[in-house]
């Protein structure tokens, strides 16, 4: 487990995951430490999957449009059927806040 490995190296104050899924796994390995979320450690996912908000504490995390990339995929594929080429597009992302952050002050563990 990677949240292991990190705490082996050192003690985080913050952990950025790669999706919510392993952002809820590093919850679950932080409440085995006896460690609190966001007392001790915040979590932050990405993707804001339905059982983010379920989590204890409910997860933070970093949506997407999710329907906006839809319409986008859909169309750069009906492009691409119809010989014209791809372009780029920059899609928005956001902060869903949740429980699991708190803020951070420079001096508050060394």
């Amino acid at each position: 487990m990677l949240t292991k490995q990190l705490f082996e190296w050192h003690r985080p104050t913050a952990i950025f995951c790669y999706n919510d899924i392993m952002a809820l796994g590093a919850l679950a390995y932080i409440n085995t430490l006896g460690l609190q979320v966001p007392a001790d450690v915040s979590v932050i996912g990405f993707d804001d999957v339905q059982m983010a908000r379920y989590s204890t504490p409910a997860l933070t995390t970093i949506g997407q449009p999710k329907a906006e990339l839809g319409r986008v995929a859909a169309r750069t594929l009906l492009d691409l059927i119809a010989g014209q080429p791809a372009t780029d597009c920059l899609l928005e992302p956001f902060v869903v806040s949740r429980a699991s952050t708190s803020r951070y002050t420079k001096g508050d563990r060394q």
